[in-house]
């Protein structure tokens, strides 16, 4: 097995066990379900490793389950990002790096977005800039992998299912090593 497929096994099965936010989900209870959701939706191995990762951010800093309780905003997008680019490419890196603007975005363009957000999403949001603003929206809009983004953020928000089964992380993990850098 590659090192980082190791690697990613052991986050998931072993760091992953921490609620994920105020929701009756863990952390890997959340990946789980949102990659099979994009499994489900027919998307490709790139997005499906991008929707199982895209909180790897969470599992790979020091600050707590809950670090938006506190006033803090862990920048778990950008840590995420940085820890899969070594070994990923864009078509992975960018939808987990773009999802927490991708929330930013369907707040400030789907005026019911906002209320159906969680408890915890609503307070990270205002941590990470609240929704966007005009110029940010078309900026946004003018990334190539912003459908992407905005639809990872929809599984998002739906991956958290109180004891929801779902494969387990063994199952997504041919799909992450087809997706590795040569």
């Amino acid at each position: 097995m590659h090192p980082i497929l190791a690697e990613i096994e052991a986050l998931l099965e072993g760091k992953a066990e921490g609620r994920y936010g105020l929701t009756h989900v863990n952390q890997r209870q959340h990946a789980l379900q949102c990659a099979w959701l994009a499994e489900k939706g027919g998307h490709g191995e790139a997005f499906i490793t991008a929707a199982l990762l895209h909180d790897v951010g969470h599992m790979v800093h020091d600050l707590g389950e809950d670090p938006a309780s506190e006033g803090v905003d862990d920048r778990h997008e950008e840590l995420g990002h940085a820890w899969l680019a070594a070994h990923f490419g864009p078509e992975v890196t960018e939808p987990v790096r773009l999802h927490v603007a991708a929330k930013r975005y369907l707040c400030a363009v789907e005026p019911d977005y906002f209320a159906r957000l969680a408890p915890d999403s609503v307070k990270s949001l205002a941590l990470q800039g609240g929704p966007m603003n005009a110029e940010e929206v078309a900026a946004f809009e003018a990334n190539p992998m912003f459908r992407e983004a905005v639809q990872l953020r929809r599984y998002d928000e739906q991956a958290k299912v109180k004891d929801l089964a779902t494969p387990p992380v063994s199952h997504f993990l041919p799909a992450v090593a087809r997706c590795l850098r040569g």
